[in-house]
């Protein structure tokens, strides 16, 4: 996400947001293996009805702790991996997943139903150690308002932010801790190559980039075009977010709006994947497994959309129409091989924050 979703708006929608405290060390008793415990970021809701099913179905009843936003979810995961707080870990990107890889937080395990995902976004397949789960788009977000009060096109792509006509209308996320952040930085990476992306970061900082700690900060006080946000603190209508931000200003609005009231800058896009994985440790892994099983499956794929605004990637699991109609995913986003971003990630930040930062 990276606070992905639409966060304040979901309170009290019915939606699944159980925490639990403390780790799974120690011994297990008869109710824990009864309980499957996943720890994810802070975005994660799904529907409780799916959630019932789901424990009818399998016998186990769901726990879910969270832990912040996913890089920090990723972070502790790796330092008590020993000590696992959960069974089942979700929310690991293709920006962070190496990081996880490396440092063996999850068991090998290849989930039923693993055949229906799309070939595209597969990852580990020779050790099945993570299983994807979801899809979205990092993009820039623009407040419509903003730029038809000032009769001014908004940015369509990288090249058009370094633009005089748009200075100090940007705000983006800290790369070194925000998921959202990380990914526009891997998507101007992907877009100007190796080198490339540091001269353009140097005309995106003359340009007055902010940068801030977080998508919330970003989002909901940062950016004019938030809804839910503070906006007597919100004046920049330029924010790095995610294509299917549009939908949820929609979706979560009273009354709905017939369009969205914010728009998204399709070239300057990067293509993210969610993925979820069996903790090395856990105490539950048939639960666990059985919990992938489902996460997999065409009801928890269907529900996704309106709760967590990411799209499925079992093939032929259906989308809301709602969703699509305001929030299409990315014809040509950005890309990046998970390998590629092993190999430069930390150094690509490392120069990042010397450049945006200091």
């Amino acid at each position: 996400m990276h606070t992905k979703t639409f966060v304040a708006a979901a309170v009290g929608l019915g939606l699944v947001t159980l925490s639990a405290c403390g780790s799974s060390g120690g011994q297990k008793s008869a109710a824990d293996s009864k309980t499957v415990t996943l720890v994810s970021h802070d975005s994660w809701k799904a529907s409780q009805s799916v959630i019932t099913e789901f424990e009818k179905s399998s016998g186990y009843k769901v726990k879910v702790l969270m832990d912040g936003d996913a890089g920090q979810a990723v972070n502790k995961a790796i330092l008590t991996k020993d000590h696992p707080q959960g069974d089942v870990f979700f929310g690991v990107d293709n920006t962070l997943l190496s990081r996880a890889l490396d440092n063996g937080l999850f068991q090998p395990y290849e989930a039923k139903g693993s055949d229906q995902i799309q070939p595209q976004y597969r990852a580990d397949e020779a050790k099945h150690r993570v299983t994807p789960i979801d899809t979205g788009d990092i993009c820039v977000n623009y407040d419509k308002k903003y730029f038809a009060d000032h009769k001014l096109a908004p940015p369509a792509t990288f090249d058009d932010l370094v633009e005089p006509q748009y200075k100090n209308l940007l705000v983006t996320e800290d790369a070194a801790a925000s998921s959202p952040g990380l990914g526009f930085l891997l998507g101007t990476a992907a877009k100007y190559g190796d080198t490339g992306w540091q001269a353009y970061w140097k005309k995106l900082k003359a340009n007055g980039v902010k940068v801030v700690s977080g998508w919330e900060q970003a989002y909901d006080q940062e950016f004019s075009g938030s809804a839910g946000g503070k906006k007597a603190n919100g004046d920049r209508p330029l924010v790095v977010s995610y294509a299917s931000s549009p939908p949820a200003e929609v979706i979560y609005a009273k009354p709905q709006p017939k369009t969205a009231p914010t728009g998204v800058a399709e070239g300057t896009c990067f293509r993210q994947v969610e993925y979820a994985g069996l903790l090395a440790g856990a105490e539950n892994t048939e639960g666990g497994k059985a919990f992938l099983d489902f996460l997999v499956g065409k009801r928890f794929q269907e529900d996704m959309p309106l709760n967590m605004f990411v799209y499925p990637v079992r093939q032929g699991a259906r989308v809301p129409a709602e969703f699509t109609q305001y929030g299409p995913q990315a014809k040509n986003p950005e890309t990046m091989a998970p390998g590629k971003i092993a190999a430069n990630r930390d150094q690509w930040v490392k120069s990042w924050t010397s450049l945006a930062v200091k």
